[in-house]
């Protein structure tokens, strides 16, 4: 049998390909993810200073880095600042600020809401009230079993428990909008 090298070679090439792709695609340094807040991954520590700050080694897991949008340059403070009484320049495409009348227009909105909310919550704390008579609401006739009308009742109490902290939290909200 005769070797024909043109023809083992054009056989050879892509074998080889093959079987050193995958070692030119892995990374010969072991990650590490490193404990507490916040958790670490990285490359760039050595078996012993992983070791100290007890990290575990990532087997077989790819790593994939993430890089932030660039941002735009942005301007000097003396040039952004525009002469008074003269008309707001225009904005650069990539600007995301809103206008500050626009925003206090969103924050009235906000504070109507939360007002509006933190009304419909209070009377429903006053219907849960009302109904809870201080602990000893009207007994319904399914309740024949006294343990049954103590859980309805332990349930109201915390209903009311939760309603009252739903106000609080609204007039948190409330008070941490700008003043109208």
């Amino acid at each position: 049998m005769r070797f024909h090298a043109p023809r083992a070679a054009a056989w050879l090439l892509p074998a080889a390909v093959l079987t050193t792709a995958p070692a030119l695609a892995q990374d010969p340094r072991p990650v590490y993810r490193c404990p507490g807040p916040p958790v670490l991954y990285t490359d760039a520590l050595s078996a012993d200073e992983a070791r100290s700050r007890n990290c575990r080694t990532i087997d077989g897991a790819s790593v994939t880095v993430v890089q932030a949008p660039r941002r735009p340059a942005q301007a000097p403070a003396s040039a952004a600042a525009p002469a008074p009484g003269a008309a707001p320049a225009a904005r650069p495409p990539g600007d995301t600020r809103i206008d500050p009348a626009a925003q206090r227009a969103r924050d009235a909105d906000a504070r109507r809401i939360l007002q509006e909310e933190l009304q419909r919550e209070e009377q429903r704390l006053a219907q849960l009230r009302a109904e809870f008579k201080n602990g000893e609401p009207e007994r319904r006739g399914d309740e024949r079993n006294f343990a049954r009308y103590q859980e309805r009742v332990a349930e109201m109490r915390a209903a009311i428990q939760r309603k009252e902290a739903d106000i609080a939290a609204l007039k948190r909200e409330l008070g941490k909008l700008a003043p109208p």
